[in-house]
């Protein structure tokens, strides 16, 4: 049972954010084999040949383990709208003790840390430099092209438990986040067997970060100094993969062309022409004029969001997807 106590300071200072890094840290078991969840298939079959050729065995290593995950890897986000840059320099930027302290919690009673991760614990400053670098790596190469998707689906939960919220307070909110977690109003139970923690927050607060790589697992950070934080599966996560679980099937791609078809199946979620022409393996110039014929065939609506310009199919295509698979 891991206990973290809220004080009335600390209940004003509960807060949702969304981290890339908390992604990135729970997507490379999944992907290693070491956690297999059904409903992240068509991301593996997606993401696997994309780091073909990248030097994976540290964040394995690190991320791959039964029980712990390094604190220092995925320290709580300081935004709602965490921004991949920034996390990384959080986590190049950790100190040496913070960082071996992290590494003998990992190595969990065992004599030795795995080969990979000697050098880090040896000299801190170097390894994190280079881990920095493989963080970025495998970053633009399995969810860089998937972000956005994992990002709307952030979108839709925040959205849900800000009307919980409003409509019942937090002991609403904690009653629909996860099984494990329970609140009783000074204090925040989490029943996560073989653990044993107990954290004061003391004012700190505690944020609430939705991870789809997390599903259907609770992640708890309660070791000082970082804030308290969970990271949980968002609602809809079922959803999350399914328009890449169709392609340019029959007879959809006879009538608009096998490209336009896989186009529109990955469409369920809102993708930039970037993240499309690197998840379909095809050039942003080849996509974007694809793009352009469906969106004025009214299949296909666009819309800028930030520094993106995102697109997503309409209820026509989506019906249009629907009869062709019937």
């Amino acid at each position: 049972m891991i206990e973290i106590r809220l004080a009335a300071s600390d209940l004003s200072r509960i807060r949702f954010a969304r981290s890339p890094m908390e992604e990135l840290v729970h997507s490379i078991p999944v992907l290693a084999g070491t956690r297999r969840p059904a409903v992240h298939r068509p991301w593996v079959a997606l993401a696997r040949p994309r780091v073909e050729g990248l030097d994976l065995r540290v964040l394995t290593a690190l991320a791959g383990g039964p029980r712990f995950l390094p604190d220092f890897l995925a320290p709580p986000p300081e935004r709602l709208t965490g921004v991949f840059a920034d996390e990384l320099a959080a986590v190049a930027a950790t100190g040496p003790e913070q960082v071996r302290r992290s590494l003998d919690e990992l190595r969990d009673g065992r004599p030795e840390l795995p080969e990979p991760l000697r050098p880090l614990y040896e000299d801190p400053a170097a390894g994190l430099a280079a881990l920095a670098e493989s963080l970025a790596a495998y970053w633009e190469a399995a969810l860089a092209p998937v972000w956005p998707r994992i990002r709307a689906l952030h979108d839709a939960d925040l959205a849900h438990r800000s009307a919980l919220l409003t409509a019942g307070g937090l002991d609403r909110v904690f009653a629909d986040l996860h099984p494990q977690a329970s609140f009783t109003g000074d204090r925040l139970l989490i029943d996560k067997p073989g653990h044993r923690a107990f954290r004061d927050a003391s004012g700190s607060g505690l944020v609430l970060v939705p991870c789809v790589f997390a599903w259907p697992h609770l992640s708890v950070l309660h070791n000082e100094p970082y804030q308290p934080a969970l990271g949980y599966a968002p609602r809809g996560i079922g959803t999350l993969w399914e328009g890449t679980a169709q392609a340019d099937t029959e007879p959809l791609g006879d009538l608009l062309g096998r490209s336009r078809a896989a186009l529109l199946a990955h469409l369920d979620l809102p993708a930039s022409t970037t993240q499309l022409a690197a998840y379909l393996n095809m050039s942003a110039a080849a996509v974007s004029q694809h793009l352009g014929v469906l969106r004025r065939t009214r299949l296909v609506t666009s819309q800028r969001s930030g520094r993106w310009m995102l697109h997503r199919r309409t209820a026509l295509a989506s019906r249009l997807l629907s009869a062709a698979d019937d």
